[in-house]
């Protein structure tokens, strides 16, 4: 039976303690082969080397002068690497780990054969313990139950990934009865949790300190080196970064323009303040916004969108902090 989807875009406060969202928009790069984990460990910003069947890694994968091509959750799955990540940064990201994947025996494919659900609220895993053979954690966060994959991601809200063949996955997850939202109720949720969300336009233009991962835990700087290090290792000890990645809010229900970027006020005058990544207008006029700006801004600083300058935006507290040591 097809899985019936709420096409409504409610706010935060509107959602239900407990439902599904359906992610189209998501896929995964697969890595297999005798050599996928000693391949990826050059190519990307987390510790290969620790990752394992039940745990989950973040990370980036970086150009040589260390810019992003994608934000990802690696995990593992029937013995490959899974880097889990919007379709939109796929593209760029397996064409450079292919251009040099021919020198290593590593096969890398995406994942065009699975699917993805997430399941977030209260009583998220009271229905997991119910149906699945086991639960992850924050201790045990990738489990393998029933041939689906579940994935534990902490944070503001409890929030699991499931992942499986469409049949498989769609078929037990009709018998949780429970809303199921479209995509962009999941970016919503990436927002407000502070991970950041790349697109084709996006990927390529930032180092991973100015996406938070450093925050994180999303960045090794003992693991040696990989794609784009030495570029991560500056921003990290000279102090050279002067941007971070914020979540913020504004009411309008007008439409964004493609290129919209947020303004500051110095004195008199407004300055260009950043970027947005990623937004989510929800139908009573709340808008949730993802936005690369300067490092120094806090609440005492005016914030307006410059395409609509009579919309003010507030700053939005992360789940995490962004001063590490």
């Amino acid at each position: 039976m097809p899985i019936n989807f709420d096409e409504s875009s409610p706010s935060l406060k509107q959602l239900p303690t407990t439902y599904l969202v359906s992610l189209p928009h998501y896929s995964a790069i697969y890595l297999s082969g005798e050599e996928q984990s000693s391949y990826l460990q050059g190519q990307v910003t987390c510790d290969v080397n620790n990752t394992n069947e039940h745990n989950l890694l973040l990370g980036a994968h970086c150009d040589a002068k260390g810019k992003v091509f994608s934000a990802f959750r690696l995990i593992n799955r029937n013995n490959s690497h899974l880097l889990i990540q919007p379709k939109s940064s796929i593209t760029a990201s397996i064409a450079e780990l292919k251009k040099f994947g021919v020198f290593a025996k590593v096969d890398i494919t995406q994942a065009d054969n699975l699917s993805i659900f997430a399941l977030i609220g209260e009583q998220a895993s009271e229905l997991l313990q119910a149906n699945f053979a086991q639960v992850p954690d924050s201790l045990t966060p990738v489990v393998h139950a029933d041939g689906t994959t579940i994935v534990y991601l902490a944070g503001k809200q409890t929030r699991y990934l499931l992942i499986d063949e469409a049949d498989n996955l769609v078929a037990k997850l009709n018998k949780l009865d429970l809303n199921t939202y479209t995509a962009p109720v999941w970016n919503l949720l990436e927002i407000t949790e502070g991970f950041v969300q790349l697109n084709e336009q996006t990927s390529g233009e930032y180092v991973p300190q100015m996406l938070n991962l450093q925050a994180i835990n999303g960045i090794s700087f003992t693991k040696g080196c990989y794609l784009g290090q030495e570029t991560v290792a500056r921003m990290q000890y000279l102090g050279k970064n002067k941007r971070a990645l914020f979540s913020l809010t504004a009411n309008t229900d007008k439409p964004f323009s493609p290129d919209e970027v947020i303004e500051k006020q110095l004195g008199d005058n407004w300055r260009k303040a950043g970027d947005i990544l990623a937004s989510y207008q929800s139908d009573d006029g709340h808008c949730y916004l993802q936005a690369v700006l300067g490092s120094d801004v806090d609440e005492t600083i005016q914030l307006r969108l410059k395409s609509q300058p009579e919309i003010k935006v507030a700053l939005q507290p992360l789940p995490y902090s962004l001063i590490t040591d």
